[in-house]
């Protein structure tokens, strides 16, 4: 929680915390003070007030070192007894006990207890009503100590601090005469709002009455007669107030007005005092969809610069002798100029400190931003700013004498804090308003390219590329990351791939351009700054732009900018400048992977620009360094069995391992604390974040890394060898996503060439590896269960091609311990060892095992009665895969798997099947879909069986409610997939158990009304799949099924959300397949009722079966008829089928149905050009 900090020497004394635990023994010096001052009584004579004088002026002088091992209780027992002692008509008295209440509770850090607390606050209110108006500083000080962290404790007061006529609204006034009175006024506001987490925030209407006060201070110029460092001091505690009522969670900023003048105060405030910066601000903010433009097309960066900036640029470059100039040239010649960075909403930061260092290193954290549109106009500045105002002012240009340089100094630094506090209580605003909300005031913040003729606009790039003051710039930076933070799908509209020479300016032109000037402007801060700590969070920043930017739609070369810019920083003297360096490499090579860009990046030679003085990083050495040090047996023949890849080798990867296995070489600067004491190895955030990197590369770059396969399994084995978890944990992260590289690789549907794959026989090898020592450990550390669980991901990740050739120790071992660490009391290791059985019973070589699919089914169905949501979901998508696994040995020629599976095991899998569908959607999902697998597999001997038929009864029934249920769009999909799956089972009463007609009206009331398309498509698949006429069951039944899917077709484009419209054409295509299977099974008693139909709806059917046989089949079934011979054959054995029906006496129905069939081939032949016999068909 951020400290606010009393009046009176906001900048001089340490901000109160909740007191620690005094020690036993206290002081004797205040303890003999307190003694005599409690042996004293009430008395008015002169001598008695002046001993009460003295003893103030006493405890005040006491020297309290570190709380002086005083307890809270007697501080406040002795304040209670000062204020007893000083009656109101005593001016002097009431000022020096004041004085006394301030600089106890402020030295000692004591926060006082209800009890006391409410009679020194009646005490304070009333002095401040009854004494001379002079002694109110005093009191205001000691009012701003009591009510610190217990505003929720003064409840009964704050009508008289707050109310209409309350003395803190007076006296916070603009009217006020006395500034510091002021100032000390609120002051004591921000301590009240100022709560402690756990603790009741003040009741309504008091945060609002605070807020708009607050608001006001904000708003109101500086009076003529107050003090330039006074108004700055003002605004801080305003600033200060806000932000504890928003971090607080009390208020919710819902009106437009409230928010756009709240954001308007705070730009302007965060650029007070800014050298160089007059700017005119509205009093409100308003959103707009997109910024004012002229309508100009946006022009290259280039093009705006001015001949000002440039020496400027340079100047800087020239202070820093050691500074990089590696890729920098280009960035620093460009246009200066910057746009307004908005801090864009984002949850989960930190809170800034309050008081003296409001935006200190320790506000990093995440937020999330939100989407939306455009945002106000852009403030202009007045008048236009040139370069050299702007320069950062340094003691040593100062014009001024010693004592002006001074005020001048502590001027700087005030106007500083005030910026400061700005930026702070603008991250508190990110967490309190939708993200969406927010992005509405984008372009009011965020820099955008600047166009020739515009004046400049003001930004947070302003603050970071002109600010003199590094924790200025540092919280700026933290801003604009919280605003990047999430900002994805928001910026996912930006492209400006090719030239856009409009009378307007797109949406997505207006974000591409601001994305490049950000890359721009941070690129210039990167080269310009010197402070660690702030060049640490312009990294981030960069990394947070990087991972939320769609280079994929956007011009080439940003990336390549940023990547020459970062190289030299990682040999970086500072520990966390490496470290962030090496995340924004790992942003560059996650973004949108696989990126043609970075490919080429990668690819550079490894000496480009990682020349640096200061190096501290270990050198890069020889590619088969690897190879001199005592390392497995398998390298010599991975050099040789190695498939082909780049011939050039990838320095990062290099970079990385270096990191990770090398000791350091040279010292490193003081901030390399992080490093274990002793430790020869790079500090240990540098190595995790180079493990981190290697994973990204793995997962998205795996052509690159399947170079360096062995070489990186040495390194997960000294990872998973060391002491530290963390370095542990990243180990077997990098191992799960090369072997999922791996998997990708051999999958059906895979691009890559056979020849550029990994050998089995290699992969075999790095396996073998692998699970010789370090994998086995892992999963056995019970002390690390995260460990545990990231240990048994990696092992699921293993080819199941290199599996069957494993040893056959080496497969025993790993279904062993993954049965075995099934029994885990660990929620995290029992969920990953649930899904890992999941994937093993996939794999070919174990699936016919009936004793291992067993073993699995009753580990799984364990993992089913768990308690933890989590360990239910991967237990039921396991069973979901074992069910998968049962109808692929079905359909081997072999019977032997069926025969020798158990029939109790097969009830107690449905019975938890059963159970599980009415779990939680995330469990419900995979348990239906392995209920439709399981009846699909139950064999005609299962069937018979009586103990089957209630159970049997009972799954489809709970198939057919959660079709019909509003639950998730995936739940309905997986049950009525499971429907069509339970239509394949021939053994099955399909059309005379009396279920048929409830499954049937469940997927018909699907097909016709649900929401989502893709369900609708699936019920329609159901739909298709019985083979005979007879399991359609009656005519009536029948009949039904056509005229829903007739009602169907009509209401095929029937949608709200435009996000189904492109499911309209498979939809159709499924349910004409449909209709077209229903009538090549259709019995002389379903004509009649299918002929009134098409007399109804024959020239809409007509039409939709046409642009089937057009367009293909784009339905989801893989049975699908996916060629126009296919689908014309379908309605070719429609029409020989209703052609061979035997018809009733008298009925048309017949030649009406085949005619309305010979009319579609005839008119879809005669489009295509085709010659076809159809006479033949009619001769029948």
């Amino acid at each position: 929680m951020a400290a606010v900090q009393f009046a009176g020497s906001p900048q001089s004394e340490p901000a109160l915390e909740v007191p620690r635990e005094p020690p036993p023994e206290q002081s004797n010096g205040f303890r003999c003070l307190s003694a005599r001052l409690c042996a004293l009584r009430p008395d008015d004579n002169n001598s008695a007030r002046t001993e009460i004088h003295l003893l103030f002026d006493q405890l005040i002088s006491e020297n309290y070192s570190k709380g002086g091992g005083v307890a809270p209780e007697d501080v406040s027992t002795l304040l209670v007894q000062a204020c007893q002692l000083v009656p109101l008509n005593q001016n002097h008295l009431v000022s020096k006990v004041s004085q006394l209440i301030h600089h106890l509770l402020n030295r000692l850090q004591v926060i006082v207890d209800e009890q006391n607390l409410d009679f020194l606050l009646a005490y304070a209110i009333s002095a401040i009503q009854q004494c001379s108006s002079w002694t109110h500083m005093e009191i205001l000080q000691a009012l701003a100590a009591l009510v610190y962290c217990n505003g929720s404790k003064c409840q009964k007061h704050l009508p008289d601090l707050l109310g209409k006529s309350g003395i803190l609204m007076k006296l916070s006034d603009s009217a006020q005469p006395d500034p510091e009175v002021r100032r000390a006024a609120v002051h004591c506001m921000a301590n009240l709002c100022l709560s402690v987490p756990g603790q009741p925030y003040l009741e309504e209407p008091y945060p609002n009455i605070c807020f708009q006060a607050f608001l006001s201070t904000l708003q109101s110029p500086k009076s003529s007669d107050m003090d330039d460092i006074t108004f700055c001091m003002l605004l801080q505690n305003a600033l200060k107030g806000i932000q504890s009522l928003l971090n607080g969670g009390k208020m919710k900023l819902t009106q437009t007005e409230e928010l756009g003048a709240l954001l308007a105060v705070l730009k302007k405030s965060m650029f007070h005092g800014l050298p160089g910066l007059n700017i005119e601000l509205p009093t409100v903010l308003y959103p707009t969809p997109l910024p004012q433009y002229d309508g100009r097309p946006p022009v290259k960066p280039q093009q705006s610069e001015s001949s000002a900036s440039r020496p400027t640029a340079n100047k800087k470059k020239k202070s820093k002798s050691k500074k990089i100039q590696q890729g920098g040239g280009e960035e620093e010649e460009e246009s200066s100029g910057e746009r307004e960075v908005a801090p864009i909403p984002g949850s989960g930061r930190e809170h800034l400190h309050e008081g003296n260092t409001p935006c200190s290193s320790s506000l990093g954290g995440q937020s999330a931003p939100a989407e939306g549109s455009g945002a106000a106009g852009k403030e202009r500045v007045s008048p236009p700013i040139r370069s050299a105002s702007w320069k950062r002012v340094s003691s040593s240009e100062s014009e001024y004498s010693d004592a002006e340089g001074g005020m001048q100094s502590k001027m700087r630094s005030y106007q500083a804090k005030v910026r400061q506090g700005a930026l702070a209580c603008f991250l508190s605003t990110i967490k309190s308003i939708e993200k969406k909300v927010l992005y509405g005031y984008w372009s009011a913040f965020v820099p955008d390219t600047p166009e020739l003729g515009s004046p400049q606009s003001v930004s947070l790039m302003t603050l970071t590329l002109k600010d003199p003051s590094p924790k200025t710039r540092a919280c700026a930076l933290q801003v604009l990351s919280a605003i990047l933070e999430g900002s994805k799908q928001f910026l996912s509209v930006a492209e400006d791939t090719s030239d856009h020479r409009r009378a307007f300016t797109p949406f997505s032109v207006m974000i591409a351009s601001s994305i490049r000037e950000l890359h721009r402007c941070l690129l210039l801060a990167l080269v310009a700054e010197a402070s660690s700590q702030t060049l640490t969070q312009i990294i981030k920043c960069l990394a947070t732009l990087v991972s939320n930017s769609p280079y994929n739609r956007l011009k080439l070369s940003l990336l390549t900018k940023v990547w020459n810019q970062i190289k030299p920083y990682i040999r970086h003297k500072d520990v966390n400048v490496r470290v962030s360096s090496l995340t924004l490499l790992g942003a560059i090579v996650s973004t949108h992977a696989p990126l043609p860009e970075v490919q080429l990046l990668l690819q550079q030679p490894c000496s480009s620009g990682l020349s640096n003085s200061n190096s501290a990083t270990p050198r890069l050495s020889a590619p088969d360094w690897w190879k001199k040090a005592p390392s497995g047996p398998f390298l010599e023949e991975a050099s040789v069995s190695s498939p082909k890849g780049s011939s050039e080798p990838c320095w990062l990867i290099r970079l990385c391992i270096s990191t990770v296995v090398l000791p350091r070489e040279d010292s490193c600067s003081g901030s390399d604390a992080g490093s274990a004491a002793g430790s020869p190895y790079e500090p240990s955030p540098m190595r995790l974040e180079a493990l981190q990197v290697l994973a990204h590369l793995a997962k998205g770059y795996f052509s690159m890394a399947q170079v360096y396969l062995m070489e990186l399994g040495e390194v997960i084995c000294k990872c998973m060898g060391e002491a530290d978890p963390s370095i542990q944990l990243h180990g077997a992260k990098l191992l799960e996503e090369l072997g999922t590289g791996l998997i990708q690789q051999y999958k059906p549907d895979s691009t890559v060439a056979s020849d550029q794959r990994v050998p089995v026989s290699l992969v075999v090898m790095f396996w073998t590896m692998m699970l010789n020592s370090p994998l086995p450990r892992a999963l056995q550390n019970s002390e690390h269960p995260t460990l545990q669980a990231s240990a048994c991901d990696a092992l699921s990740s293993i080819l199941p091609e290199a599996f069957s050739s494993l040893p056959s120790d080496r497969q025993i071992l790993c279904i062993t311990m993954l049965l075995g660490l099934n029994d885990s009391r660990n929620r995290l290791v029992k969920a990953a060892t649930s899904r890992a059985l999941g994937v093993y019973v996939l794999f070919p070589c174990l699936r016919q095992d009936v004793i291992f699919v067993a073993d699995t089914a009753n580990a799984i169905l364990m993992s089913l009665l768990d308690k933890s949501l989590n360990v239910r979901a991967k237990a039921a998508w396991s069973l979901g895969n074992l069910t998968d696994t049962l109808i692929v040995n079905m359909e081997t020629p072999d019977p032997s798997f069926q025969e020798e599976f158990s029939g109790l095991l097969l009830l107690k899998m449905l019975r938890s099947a059963i159970e599980a569908s009415r779990d939680k959607d995330k469990v419900k999902s995979n348990a239906v879909r392995a209920l439709g697998n399981l009846l699909h597999f139950l064999q005609p001997s299962h069937i018979e069986k009586p103990s089957f038929a209630e159970i049997i009864e009972e799954s489809i029934q709970a198939l057919i409610s959660t079709v019909l249920i509003e639950a998730a769009m995936k739940v309905r999909w997986n049950a009525c997939y499971a429907m069509g799956n339970v239509f394949k089972n021939p053994a099955l009463p399909l059309g005379t158990a009396p279920w048929t007609s409830q499954a049937y009206y469940a997927l018909t009331s699907v097909v016709t009304s649900c929401k989502n398309f893709k369900v609708r498509i699936r019920s329609a698949t159901a739909l298709s799949i019985p083979s005979k006429r007879e399991h359609y069951g009656s005519v009536d039944q029948y009949v039904q099924i056509w005229n829903a899917l007739v009602t169907a077709l009509q209401k095929s484009e029937d949608t709200t959300d435009f996000l189904e419209f492109k499911y309209c054409a498979s939809l159709r295509t499924q349910i004409c397949q449909a209709l077209i299977h229903l009538l090549s099974l259709a019995s002389a008693s379903d004509l009649p009722c299918i002929r009134e139909t098409l007399e109804l709806n024959g020239d809409m059917v007509q039409s939709f079966i046409l642009q089937f046989l057009k367009s293909g089949a784009e339905g989801e079934d893989p049975g699908a008829p996916h060629s126009s011979h296919e689908r014309e054959q379908l309605v070719r054995r429609a029409l020989e089928h209703v052609s061979s029906i035997q018809a009733l006496p008298g009925d048309t129905a017949k030649r009406a149905i085949m005619g309305f069939l010979e009319d579609i081939l005839t008119i879809y032949f005669d489009s295509s050009g085709s010659q076809v016999a159809l006479p033949e068909l009619t001769s029948q």
